[in-house]
């Protein structure tokens, strides 16, 4: 087997085909780890963590701290956040380790390409034939599409920064985009933010959108929704914005537009491989339209999630070697941010839940609860949703402090096929923060009269 790309897609393929006993060759155009340790979620959260820190200074007061501001050296953040990129290189020895479990990786082999189905080659003239091969490519951010576009920075850009910018405009408003405005806004940067669509956080519930551009707004993070960038231009070492025939002037722009796969180079017409602009697509179990081919993580496109994208290797491996019977689920994945607030959901939002079911939900606040209070974090919610007649629980989205952590104890329940009544009746431990989830499914029995559950503590003075 051929396995193309050493990120979290490619490791699992490569590691669930020997596992499976055949002969596995692995191909990584840089660095193994890809995206999600060497530039994106690992080095990121580690920028967050920053960031959250520097935030949480403004909070001593109210806790009978006394000390000076902390100000960012952002040299040293970012060798922190580089720290932790080496990390699984380094301390865990990635490498070694896949050699020493019988994988021949070959790193820094730049992109590689198809001399027919069966045949690859890198630039240096080598050449691989395999039965069986697995794109893994990756993918990369998306160029914007407007005149000086090319001005525009990315997120992969944060690491190479020299200063803390005074101003920064961030067009997108989808995940990246808020992670990229809210780690500079609490690091000190003047942040305004574009998006073109109505909403920021385009595919979150609507409760959570609304809820993070109200916190951003609070923050003083300018939020423009319903507003495309026209275009850029360069002006004296800013860069000047044009947006609703408006020019505006910042220190940097960043861009975060999209994730398109990083299939240009493959030559995949060689193979007889149809592609799309922006990715391979692929049958149920992982296949291109050439049986012996598989695409998985970005390179196909369906859901760019680390988690996904490390059981489609897995999935794509074991039919590749067994035969197609395998099936990637994508019912129940969470997902978290690294904004600030945080946000997590899994399952469908309020909207694709009553569109398909007789749908109820219920909403626990976090002031209601008491450890973000103690911790004097009591903005956020937890939102959780329910089918009235089979008790099923279709999902959840929680806005605020360890809220992506909070999202995994739904996920939980929904993979284990739990109704909402047992979730309703689990003893969570006090204080926490995930009790919220224990009241929102005790509010939702009490709607649909199950359980004979009493009014939460919260809701006894509405209630009385």
């Amino acid at each position: 087997m051929l396995v193309v790309g050493g990120g979290a897609a490619g490791v699992s393929a490569a590691m669930q085909a020997r596992e499976l006993g055949v002969d596995v060759v692995l191909l990584e155009a840089a660095e193994v780890g890809g995206t999600s340790l060497n530039h994106g979620p690992a080095p990121v959260r580690t920028l967050a963590r920053a960031a959250r820190l520097a935030r949480d200074w403004n909070s001593w007061a109210d806790f009978g701290l006394e000390g000076s501001r902390p100000v960012p050296n952002l040299p040293a953040v970012l060798a922190n956040s580089a720290r932790v990129s080496r990390y699984a290189r380094d301390r865990k020895h990635m490498s070694a380790r896949l050699r020493h479990f019988g994988i021949e990786l070959t790193e820094n082999l730049g992109p590689v390409q198809f001399l027919d189905s069966t045949t690859m080659a890198a630039g240096d003239g080598r050449t691989w034939t395999a039965d069986r091969i697995i794109l893994a490519v990756g993918g990369h951010a998306a160029s914007l599409p407007v005149p000086g576009g090319e001005l525009a920075l990315t997120y992969s850009d944060l690491p190479t920064l020299t200063a803390l910018p005074g101003t920064a405009a961030v067009i997108g408003g989808a995940d990246t985009g808020c992670q990229i405005a809210s780690i500079l806004a609490d690091l000190g940067s003047r942040v305004s933010l574009f998006e073109a669509g109505p909403h920021l956080l385009p595919h979150a519930d609507t409760s959570v959108s609304t809820g993070m551009r109200d916190a951003f707004r609070s923050r003083g993070i300018e939020v423009f929704a319903a507003t495309p960038v026209q275009s850029l231009e360069g002006a004296g070492g800013r860069v000047r914005l044009r947006h609703q025939d408006t020019e505006t002037p910042f220190d940097a722009v960043f861009a975060a537009i999209g994730w398109p796969a990083d299939i240009q180079h493959l030559g995949l017409p060689r193979a007889g491989v149809t592609a799309e602009p922006h990715a391979i697509p692929v049958d149920a179990h992982l296949r291109t339209n050439v049986e012996h081919i598989y695409a998985v993580g970005d390179a196909n496109g369906r859901s760019k999630l680390v988690q996904t994208a490390r059981l489609e290797g897995r999935v794509a491996a074991k039919n590749a070697v067994n035969g197609p019977t395998a099936v990637a689920t994508y019912t129940v994945v969470p997902t978290g941010s690294f904004t600030d607030p945080e946000y997590g959901q899994v399952g469908l939002t309020e909207a694709q839940a009553v569109d398909r079911h007789r749908a109820v939900t219920a909403t626990a606040l976090y002031e209601n609860l008491l450890r973000p209070v103690t911790d004097g974090r009591p903005e956020g919610f937890c939102k959780l949703i329910a089918d009235a007649d089979r008790h099923t629980i279709l999902g959840a989205h929680v806005l605020g402090e360890y809220s992506a952590e909070i999202v995994q104890v739904v996920a939980t329940a929904m993979a284990s096929g739990m109704k909402v009544e047992q979730l309703a009746d689990l003893q969570f431990s006090f204080p926490t923060f995930t009790e919220a989830v224990a009241m929102a499914a005790q509010k939702i029995c009490r709607d649909i009269g199950i359980g004979s559950f009493p009014a939460v503590w919260s809701d006894l003075e509405s209630e009385g």
